[in-house]
């Protein structure tokens, strides 16, 4: 087993068992033109318009970008600005739902009979990563073959943050999905080899897929030890392929291409009923919930409020997007569900720990999967010395967080390693 360093958490997968449920149907959602990386899309309905489940609702020209669909059935009630957590701004479509649920009668689903067909397929159903980078996943499939050609599918399942639990209880509801997911991508993208990976803190879920897949010579079950960050792109593909990722490239340069599980199997979902991407799997889970933490299927737009109020989270201090080494923190509980969300953890305590003086003990690097040196880089970001964060290698940065939770000073490494990547001028 190739390994990188890491660090090893506390699990706490204490919804691990618990079967994904249908989420009660807000009254209305919020629905951002913006929910991935890459150009925001235009709203293609108006103040007063009905929709349905699955309608196009968003969609965008450029290239690096996916279109948008209604998670309801409904009235629109506006069309405003919204600010993303990330500060931008976008519009926003609010829709009062009507609680018929009715899906928009255009929808069918898609043709599949070659590389092209499926492209265009993945990116008329809006798909994007489902892991949480929001990278749209047909951008990922057209690359070109002939300059790049790929020899192994990776399928993320490590999902190694704690608490998060929405692809383990993927693999165990959907097995089937999954493989025929893989084999839809491996047929049509030309891929002979997939490498399902699984941290072994799911042991289950490692024996069904080992029990699903056992006549299928194409995949292969691969365990990876449970150890903080496995499920990060190019931690995943030196874990499971022994391939390095370098500064700059794709993992398609190393002739590997990276999909989350869940996104494999909507693939394989959306051949088969043409129901684009509407609603997401998310944990619901952290101290602060008091009931109903557990697994669900939320429409899209659903609002924060609306789980918080769920779980009798009045005592919330910090509420999180996402695990909490890599999720983002909530300014206001009126934010939506997105695409890429799989997660909101609630928390008591907002406090932030005491900063001190760093005493060098280098456990920043010790921790770090790419040997960087945080204590070196917030040197340099505070003299905004360019050329020396460039020697540090700042953007291999991937923000997993290691350096900040190793540092006994308590010390922002991680924000200041993100902060520092933004002095660099992108080509």
């Amino acid at each position: 087993m190739n390994k990188l360093n890491g660090i090893h958490l506390a699990h706490n997968k204490g919804t691990k068992k618990c079967e994904t449920i249908d989420f009660p149907l807000p009254k209305s959602v919020i629905i951002p033109m913006s929910q991935h990386m890459g150009a925001p899309c235009d709203s293609l309905v108006k103040k007063g318009d009905e929709v349905t489940v699955g309608q196009k609702i968003g969609d965008s020209g450029a290239f690096m970008s996916a279109p948008i669909h209604s998670s309801v059935s409904g009235k629109v009630t506006d069309v405003t600005d919204y600010l993303l957590p990330n500060g931008s701004v976008c519009k926003a479509v609010v829709i009062e739902t009507d609680g018929q649920q009715t899906v928009c009668p255009d929808l069918r689903p898609p043709v599949i009979n070659d590389r092209q067909s499926l492209i265009a397929a993945v990116r008329d159903c809006g798909l994007t990563g489902l892991g949480g980078a929001g990278f749209p996943t047909h951008v990922k499939l057209n690359y070109d073959p002939a300059k790049t050609p790929v020899d192994t599918l990776v399928i993320n399942a490590a999902e190694c943050e704690p608490y998060i639990t929405s692809d383990y209880r993927e693999l165990m509801e959907n097995s089937n999905d999954i493989i025929e997911g893989i084999l839809l991508v491996q047929k049509y993208m030309g891929i002979p080899m997939c490498k399902l990976c699984i941290e072994n803190n799911k042991p289950d879920a490692i024996e069904l897929m080992k029990e699903k897949t056992a006549e299928i010579g194409s995949i292969d079950i691969v365990t990876l030890p449970s150890e903080y960050p496995q499920g990060a792109e190019k931690v995943i593909v030196y874990s499971a392929t022994g391939r390095i990722v370098a500064e700059g490239e794709l993992p398609s340069h190393q002739g590997v291409m990276v999909m989350n599980v869940s996104t494999v199997s909507h693939i394989y979902r959306y051949s088969q009923d043409g129901i684009p991407l509407v609603k997401r799997r998310i944990t619901f889970d952290g101290d602060a919930v008091s009931e109903n933490k557990g697994n669900y299927f939320v429409p899209i737009g659903t609002r924060v409020s609306e789980l918080l109020a769920h779980g009798k989270a009045e005592d919330a201090k910090k509420i999180l997007y996402g695990g909490p080494m890599m999720g983002m923190c909530l300014y206001d509980t009126e934010q939506p569900v997105t695409k890429t969300t799989n997660a909101i953890l609630a928390f008591r305590n907002g406090e932030l720990p005491k900063t001190t003086a760093c005493i060098r003990c280098g456990k920043c690097v010790r921790t770090c999967p790419f040997g960087l040196m945080p204590l070196m880089i917030e040197k340099a970001y505070n003299a905004k010395d360019v050329e020396e964060l460039k020697k540090l290698k700042v953007m291999l940065c991937m923000n997993c967080g290691c350096c900040s939770y190793a540092c006994p000073a308590h010390r922002p490494l991680a924000e200041i390693n993100q902060l520092a990547k933004g002095l660099i001028p992108r080509k």
